[in-house]
């Protein structure tokens, strides 16, 4: 009895030993795996605590080591421990581009450095990338983002804006200027300024693109022979059309093959949606790099149609495309607007086209949108009107591999639970859990009594 008493010690012993050592090993072997994989759940109602696929992308496509220099003090008047909140936002980036570093100099121990480097704010970030520097005195994303893409520009890009006839100007403050549009292509690295044909000999040749958005009056002759030479030479442009008259630039829609109908195009959708009836909605996109998994809704106020013609000299897609169920009205619209099978064009309608072509080695990049409206002041904001147009400008400047970062608005900063879910998690953890271990401490203590 004795002997087997022993027997059953030494077997337990042998089994426990065994037990031990390998728990030792999953826990060791977890461990590893820890090491290894790094998994994180971001359970924000819009993801504040993690970077956007476009932050991401922007992160890829740097390719060498970012150094990012913090100049702040070790508490700050208003926001505590500064230090704190850029490592932990600067960690953001850090996971996804490791050699992203991060080095703190405080501006008060080390005056001479921080003048050196032109900081002029407590909690100042100066980023470095390829010999370029860019300053940053916001803690968000979109700003953070938008300094790496003006970094991983290889060069500065200029655009010229038409000017002297009335058009919507980029620095304007007007409902009817493009000046909060331009403040954006300003944020994300693009440098423009105004351009008076009547009085400049040629259009600039470092600039990257040339924009006509809306002109009020006619141009002269020889400003558009000059716009015309520029488009011969390869030259990349924006042009904005509004339903009024061409103002001269007819010879310019022949030039590259597009017929601009005449009228409004009247969306039936918009209405439905309490917009005003002139306003297209664009939701259908042609196969383009600048509509390429763009998915969202774009407002186009008092557009008219554009029509491509065949030309074996200009390759061309068809943008965007509205009211499937509208038409382009050609009567009045101060009396009732209804559709004319005799006179009107039935819809689906193409509002923006895009064209290219290969001239002197390279690809020549044009844009057509009927409707300068949606990038004004006063429409920018409709839908995504603001992410179409950066698309846009970043294509013609042959940036359309970077994609600019709009505002995410932090909607919360605790983990918000409906009733039912915090039921279900007092349910586990208060009954299921404890029952659970109760029954397998019940099981083992049973299975082992009788054993001996």
């Amino acid at each position: 009895m004795i002997t087997l008493n022993k027997k059953l010690r030494w077997h337990y012993l042998i089994q426990n030993g065994v037990f031990v050592i390998l728990l030792l090993l999953l826990v060791i072997l977890l461990g590893y795996l820890a090491a290894q994989t790094r998994l994180q759940w971001d359970v924000s109602q819009n993801g504040r605590n993690s970077l956007s696929e476009a932050s991401v992308e922007i992160l890829q496509k740097l390719q060498g080591p970012v150094q990012v220099t913090a100049y702040a003090t070790e508490q700050h008047v208003q926001l505590g421990d500064i230090r704190k909140i850029i490592a932990d936002f600067v960690a953001l980036y850090q996971r996804v581009k490791p050699d992203l570093s991060l080095t703190f100099i405080d501006p008060v121990a080390q005056p001479i450095l921080t003048q050196e480097a032109n900081v002029q704010v407590n909690g100042e970030m100066v980023i470095k990338f390829n010999q370029r520097v860019e300053h940053l005195t916001a803690i968000n994303e979109q700003a953070f983002s938008n300094a790496l893409m003006r970094l991983a520009r290889a060069e500065d890009k200029l655009i010229v804006a038409l000017g002297g006839h009335g058009e919507r100007r980029l620095d304007g403050n007007a409902n009817y200027d493009l000046g909060e549009f331009g403040r954006h292509l300003r944020t994300n690295g693009f440098n423009s300024q105004s351009l008076n044909l009547a009085i400049e000999q040629d259009v600039p040749v470092n600039a990257s693109m040339l924009i006509i958005a809306s002109p009020q009056t006619d141009l002269l002759p020889g400003e558009v022979d000059k716009i015309l030479n520029y488009v011969d030479r390869g030259g990349n442009l924006l042009w904005l059309v509004d339903r009024e008259s061409l103002r001269g630039l007819l010879a310019l829609a022949e030039k590259l093959r597009l017929t601009l109908t005449p009228g409004v195009v009247v969306d039936p959708q918009a209405e439905q949606l309490k917009a005003p009836v002139t306003f297209a909605l664009g939701a259908i996109y042609g196969q383009h790099v600048i509509t390429g998994n763009f998915d969202y809704i774009t407002v186009f106020p008092f557009s008219r149609q554009i029509t491509i013609d065949e030309s074996e000299e200009w390759s061309s897609v068809s943008l965007v495309e509205a009211a499937p169920e509208g038409w382009v009205e050609t009567g009045d619209l101060n009396s009732e607007i209804v559709f004319d099978q005799a006179d009107d064009v039935a819809g689906p309608i193409s509002i923006a086209v895009a064209l290219t072509r290969n001239i002197q080695d390279r690809e020549q990049r044009i844009v057509v949108v009927g409707s300068g409206h949606f990038l004004a002041n006063t429409y920018l904001g409709n839908g995504s009107n603001l992410d179409f147009g950066i698309n846009l400008i970043n294509w013609l400047t042959g940036d359309e591999a970077l994609i600019v970062i709009q505002p995410r608005a932090t909607l919360d900063s605790n983990l918000i639970l409906s009733e039912s879910e915090l039921t279900l998690i007092a349910v586990v953890f208060l009954v299921l859990l404890p029952v659970l271990f109760l029954v397998s401490g019940t099981v083992i203590w049973w299975y082992r009594k009788r054993r001996i």
